[in-house]
This record gives structure tokens, sequence and C-alpha cells, in this order.
């Protein structure tokens, strides 16, 4: 291990013994007592030196090898160590690409920041290199979205639509005006290709075996072109994915409203069925007006604010790779709403429904059980 202060955490001093690593209050942390001695010490943890090298320049600062150990024991525990030299297949294939750890490096930064533990940023980023994910829409949101994953690092997005690109699918995070005219399907993988930071990885490296072979799907983005199959979602679409147990996100913005979830857990939270369910027994005419809704061929524009859509598409993006990267984001079993001109962020939380086949109903006690430890409120106090 070569231990190294996490650099994306700025250091002040609050008083003569205590530091604080860190500005916001989600983040910050307050680390104390320290003496000259060891507030010269933190100067080492670079990264460039060992624990047999730190403890021998310690000594001339009249550290003892125990005072080193217990030091950086603690800096560890509060969550402000890093090891950059963090061991695996993984993290050494991604040392390999520096050109792409170069692009990565700010999301190596905030992963760093998230995760407590020294090298859990170089870890999940690598890790995100054997995912699978299915975008399932081309429009403002669902091309944007599948940029942002292919350019965080997800080893595989594919992008599933259908038709040609038309000027209004165009915007300046998603499909350029060159693709106008083109396949959906052709320009979304141009664009997955253009904005990942190098070549897609072999079959052989994301599928988990040493035979080979496509990996499973991590997680499907539902972003379709038609915002009403977003916000009012066919159950009937996600059959295959509850069946199989496949996590599903839904985004899109619908009548200059945008929308970023649920993100459905197949058996633990609500899925398309629970939510029709539920919104026919509030309002008896519901699904009368659906089915209307529905039918028919519609040849308007959606209404999709460039702005709207790309706030969606980024919020939807970040929620994906929170759960990529272990965590339950906000809109697990949970819809944010927003709509135009105030776009005041609301959730509406999904509850599972008796009626549904699903099974999550009697689920509901776990869906928020996080994967990892929960960050303790240093800031406190």
């Amino acid at each position: 291990m070569h231990p190294m202060l996490k650099p994306a955490l700025r250091r002040a001093w609050r008083s003569a013994g205590t530091v604080q690593f860190g500005v916001t209050h989600a983040h910050a942390v307050k680390f104390g007592p320290l003496d000259i001695a060891t507030g010269s010490f933190l100067e080492l943890l670079d990264g460039t030196r060992g624990l047999p090298l730190l403890r021998e320049e310690a000594r001339t600062l009249d550290l003892s090898d125990h005072q080193v150990d217990t030091l950086v024991g603690s800096l560890a525990d509060a969550g402000l160590i890093d090891d950059v030299r963090a061991a695996g297949p993984e993290t050494d294939a991604l040392r390999n690409r520096p050109g792409a750890l170069d692009r990565h490096r700010p999301d190596l930064a905030s992963l760093s920041v998230v995760h407590r533990e020294p090298g859990g940023g170089m870890r999940r980023l690598a890790a995100r290199r054997a995912m699978r994910v299915q975008v399932r829409g081309a429009g403002r949101v669902g091309a944007a979205i599948a940029a942002v994953l292919s350019g965080s690092g997800v080893g595989r997005v594919e992008v599933l639509d259908g038709g040609h690109t038309e000027p209004w699918d165009v915007s300046p995070g998603g499909l350029p005006p060159t693709a106008v005219g083109e396949r959906r399907d052709t320009a979304a993988r141009q664009l997955v290709r253009r904005s990942a930071a190098g070549a897609a990885p072999r079959a052989a490296e994301t599928a988990g075996s040493p035979g080979g072979g496509e990996p499973g799907l991590s997680l499907v983005v539902v972003a379709p072109r038609d915002g009403l199959s977003a916000y009012a979602p066919d159950p009937r679409s996600a059959e295959p994915w509850i069946a199989s147990g496949t996590p599903h996100l839904y985004a899109g913005v619908m009548e200059a409203t945008g929308v970023v979830g649920p993100l459905v857990l197949p058996g633990g939270t609500a899925c398309a069925g629970c939510l029709a369910l539920e919104r026919a027994a509030r309002d008896a005419d519901w699904t009368r007006m659906l089915s209307q809704w529905r039918s028919g061929r519609r040849t308007a524009v959606q209404a999709c604010d460039l702005g709207l859509a790309t706030a969606v598409a980024g919020l939807a993006a970040a929620h994906a790779l929170s759960f990529l990267d272990g965590e339950l984001p906000a809109s697990t079993g949970t819809r944010w709403e927003a709509a135009l001109p105030l776009l005041d962020w609301r959730p509406e939380r999904m509850e599972p429904h008796l009626d549904c086949s699903c099974g999550a109903a009697g689920h509901t006690g776990r869906e928020r059980s996080s994967t990892s430890d929960t960050r303790q409120d240093t800031m406190a106090g």
C-alpha cells in the first residue's frame, strides 16, 4: 500500500490542532488532534511512499513506527486515505490504458470522495468496464444518457431505437447535426464510440468467465422519445426484465415535465405494473384516457425543452452510475419529477401493489438497504 491523502478533498486548518478535509457538508471530515510533527507527516502522504519508507522518514520527525501505523489507520478509518496502487486484474488493466485513465481522472476523484476505503474509487471505475447497459431510446434524453454512461467508463452501452434521426433529435450532448437522416441506432452507436475513453472491451474481458461470451445486462435505462412511455410505462414492455430480474430505470420528458425514476429492482420495488394499478385505483378514468393517448399515430413534435432534456439525462445517468457502483440511489422505488418553468424537483414514492404479479409487495422492507456502509456524519457538533 502507498497511502495518499485524497487529493479531491481540500484541506484547511480549523484550529491549531484540527484539520478539516473537504468543503461540503456531505463529505467534509474534521481530523485531530494533530501536533507539529504529525501535521508535518501529512505532507508525506502523497502516494509515492510505501509504509516502510514512511516509517523511516517519520523517524526524522520523532514519530515512532507505532505512531505512523496508528495515524495512517485513523486517517483510513475516516475515509481520507486512498491507495493509488490498489491491486487486482481490473485495476491493472485500467492503469495499462494511460490515455483512458487521464480522461477518467475527474470520475476517479469523485469516486474516491464517495467511497471511503483506500482504492475503492479505482476498483469501481475499473469494474464499470465489465458492465453492459442497454439504453432504450435515442432522442434528446436517451442519446445523452448513453453518451454519459460510455464516457464514464461503462464498457458496453447498447442503444435501441428505430427510424431515422430527425433534426429535433439533435442535442449538444447527444446526436450531432451530421446524424440527421441516419438510422437512429447507427448514429447512437457512433455516439457511444466517440464518447468512450478508448476502444470497447473484448468479450473475454467483460464476460466474467474464462470462456468469454456476452455479459448479462447490469441495467436497462428506458428513455423513450415518446415521453408518455416513461411517464406511464406499459407493464407489458417490462415483463421480460421482471422475469429475468433485470434492474431498469425510467427517464424522459413529457409535456415540459421531466421524469427520472423509478429504478425498478424486480421483486423488490414497485414496477410498471404496480404504477398502472395504483394510478387506476386513484383515477377511475385513467385507464380509458391512457388507451386513447397511446393509440393512433402521433405527428406532433414532443414538448422536450433542450435544457430540461439535458437535466433529465444527466440526473438519470448519475443515478444509473450510482447503482452500477453498488449504491441504491434516491430513484430506487421513487420517481423524481420537475416541470417547467419552476423546475422544482419533487419525489413521489412508488409503493408495490398487492395485486401486481411482480411480487414486490411482499418485500417492501428490503429495497432501501444500502450495499455500502452509511457515511457517518463527521460534521455534527
